[in-house]
């Protein structure tokens, strides 16, 4: 019996490894790059539109690309979508749950419509199973536009703004370091991306492991325990903001996640090597564009999520998580 149970401890001891690796890696790599940045004078509307936005999509972009160029497309596609669901499902759910969370104007205005037709592009271009590198090309074209979008407009709102990501001890810190602090920031950001790699790694060929252990498609390990682990910072996060009544920087986190995943993950690893998708059900890209759709008319409707439609989404998302499961092991 030992000699059953001893390797799945070990791979789910290295998913776990890879996770806070994955973890530590964006948060290096994030305040080793934002350090540098700072001390080079660089516009807070910049590091936070790009490096922080950037590092913090980083364990899905490169998951998704160890998966991809591993022959795993599946897990790159699972990955993603997962997150995304994951994103409104689950994080928006538990914070409107907890309390209702009320919905700046902007997110509705802009940041919904904007998810709603990048979900729709990405859910078209995968009608022939196939991304290739040429419509990995307009998805990556797409975050350009938005990334420049924003920094035009957040410039004319508010100037240049301030470093929000960081305390002001921090940021006077960061401007009058040294030579030596310079050294150690790219010792960060370096640290950051080996934690990335090794973490990416472990997550992708234990987890592949996990799922003949169990059973299971690797689709589903990707679409619920990648997508759930990646999505445990955002959502202790949202618990954290949710009791300060921070209610913007829950949406705001969760919906530019979901943009950002489509855009910059799927983008450059259908860049890097085209995604052909095997076991990805249709179910999973129909939930991911019904639930972007569904939360922008919760959003609509009273410019806030209550505590009824955040039960809702948890319900819908445990509801969609036995039905995925059965339809993997052919009950239904």
């Amino acid at each position: 019996m030992l000699r059953d149970v001893d390797p799945i401890i070990i791979h789910f001891l290295f998913i776990i490894g890879g996770l806070v690796a994955l973890y530590f890696g964006a948060e290096w790599l994030v305040g080793g790059a934002s350090s540098i940045a700072i001390k080079l004078g660089i516009s807070p509307l910049v590091v936070g539109l790009t490096v922080v936005a950037f590092g913090t999509s980083a364990p899905e972009l490169l998951v998704s690309l160890q998966a991809n160029l591993n022959g795993q497309p599946d897990v790159a596609l699972g990955n993603i979508i997962g997150s995304n669901i994951c994103n409104i499902a689950l994080i928006l759910g538990v914070a409107a749950a907890m309390k209702p969370v009320v919905i700046h104007l902007q997110i509705i205005k802009r940041e919904m419509p904007i998810l709603i037709i990048t979900s729709l592009v990405f859910v078209a271009m995968l009608w022939d199973k196939r991304i290739e590198r040429w419509e990995g090309g307009i998805l990556f074209a797409g975050i350009i536009i938005y990334v420049t979008a924003s920094l035009i407009e957040a410039r004319k709102e508010k100037g240049a703004g301030d470093y929000e990501e960081f305390s002001e001890e921090e940021v006077e810190e960061m401007k009058k370091s040294g030579a030596s602090q310079m050294v150690k920031s790219v010792l960060l950001i370096i640290v950051g991306l080996v934690a990335l790699k090794f973490g990416s790694q472990w997550l992708v060929e234990h987890g592949a492991e996990v799922a003949k252990w169990f059973g299971v498609s690797e689709a589903i390990i990707a679409l619920f325990l990648f997508a759930f682990g990646t999505s445990l910072p955002e959502l202790a996060t949202s618990i954290v903001a949710i009791r300060k009544g921070q209610g913007d920087i829950i949406t705001g986190n969760a919906i530019g996640s979901c943009i950002f995943n489509i855009l910059t993950v799927i983008g450059i690893t259908a860049m890097v090597h085209p995604i052909a998708e095997q076991n990805i059900a249709s179910l999973d890209k129909m939930v991911m564009l019904g639930l972007t759709i569904v939360i922008t008319l919760f959003m609509w409707s009273r410019m806030a999520l209550n505590r009824i439609e955040g039960w809702l989404l948890l319900f819908g998302y445990l509801t969609y998580s036995v039905v995925r499961y059965c339809m993997d092991q052919g009950i239904i």
